[in-house]
């Protein structure tokens, strides 16, 4: 991956860049670790890190020398050595990841040295295009979701609370071979499915209820996320209404999207719909985003996204109608964009489930 940056030092026209943000970190270097800098240069790729991770870092970032920090050398000390050692002038950084308090710090030696440059998404915009073994990655995070799914509808009945099934999703995910949540689980029934982040709570379940559920895990470090909205019991003729709205608006955008397309003209096809149907002011977030190492990558589905879909870009493709004092609905999809549309990596049932 790093001769993606060795393209980005040329069009900026930047002799090095540190890199600060975890997920860019483990995409250029392999490094899963919490904590420390890469400083790449033409000349030198250099991973800092403490005692906690340096043998995980020798382990993982095959291509980069691993710099240990110490009492008597920190990180700004170890930055400044690789920055003296290119006579770099022109330096690259993640403003956007790195507090001002930290860049104040590695910086200040070499203020009068060099020039630092903002560069805003620059390196986040590296991961949009997905290898064929990021693609398996994601793939394999979703298809434990696909199965997380179809086990916890045995255990949705009436008096269990929302924490359970959270819980238990959680359990059955890492059971199926996850490390991990790519996210807090959102479990949400009853009223609190109009609140599309709610937070599960000691509510039990009940008859009548919408519940929906938004959950997602990592494999090998890449994420997946699916929603589904069942009913507990049978399902009156308004949630069986919100319900096929909001499905149909998910499959005509499934049908839409491919490369070229931009975010915003995938988002209307959902949102129109949804406005034709009067529900409008009830859909108020986009259409999807990207996901990959983190959960919210770029580009989006929105109205305010006119960045164009590429080939190998993942998207989720999510309409909801979220009705206060009644629920909500939301139903979720991870795709990969192919040339001519989309390969669809959900397999769980969509039609309306009745528990």
């Amino acid at each position: 991956m790093t001769e993606k940056v060795t393209e980005l030092l040329k069009k900026k026209n930047l002799d090095a860049i540190l890199i600060s943000d975890g997920y860019n970190m483990r995409y250029l270097s392999g490094f899963g670790g919490a904590t420390g800098y890469l400083y790449i240069s033409a000349d030198q790729k250099v991973l800092m890190t403490d005692s906690r991770y340096t043998t995980q870092a020798k382990q993982e970032a095959l291509k980069f020398a691993v710099a240990e920090v110490s009492t008597e050398k920190g990180y700004r000390e170890l930055i400044t050595e690789c920055i003296r050692k290119d006579q770099a002038k022109t330096i690259g950084f993640e403003d956007q990841q790195m507090i001002c308090a930290d860049f104040k710090k590695i910086s200040s030696p070499t203020k009068d040295e060099a020039t630092w440059m903002e560069l805003g998404e620059e390196v986040n915009l590296l991961r949009c295009i997905k290898t064929e073994e990021e693609l398996e990655k994601v793939a394999k995070a979703e298809a434990i979701g696909d199965q997380a799914f179809q086990k916890i509808l045995g255990d949705i009945k009436p008096g269990v609370t929302e924490l359970t099934i959270a819980a238990k999703l959680d359990y059955y995910m890492r059971e199926l071979g996850a490390e991990g949540n790519s996210f807090d689980t959102i479990v949400a029934s009853g009223l609190h499915s109009a609140m599309p982040h709610a937070v599960p709570t000691a509510k039990k379940l009940e008859k009548g209820d919408f519940i929906t559920m938004d959950f997602g895990c990592r494999y090998d470090g890449y994420c997946s996320d699916m929603t589904r909205t069942v009913v507990l019991g049978e399902a009156s003729s308004k949630q069986k209404e919100i319900y096929g709205i909001v499905l149909k608006a998910q499959m005509a955008a499934l049908e839409q999207i491919c490369a070229g397309k931009t975010g915003s003209e995938v988002d209307q096809v959902a949102r129109g719909l949804i406005a034709e149907a009067g529900y409008g002011e009830y859909f108020g977030h986009g259409l999807g985003h990207s996901v990959g190492l983190f959960i919210h990558e770029e580009p989006r589905l929105s109205p305010k996204c006119h960045s164009v879909l590429q080939k190998n870009m993942t998207m989720t493709v999510e309409p909801g109608i979220y009705i206060p004092e009644f629920g909500g609905v939301r139903i979720e999809d991870l795709v990969v964009i192919t040339e001519k549309g989309c390969r669809n990596l959900a397999h769980s049932p969509k039609e309306l489930i009745e528990l």
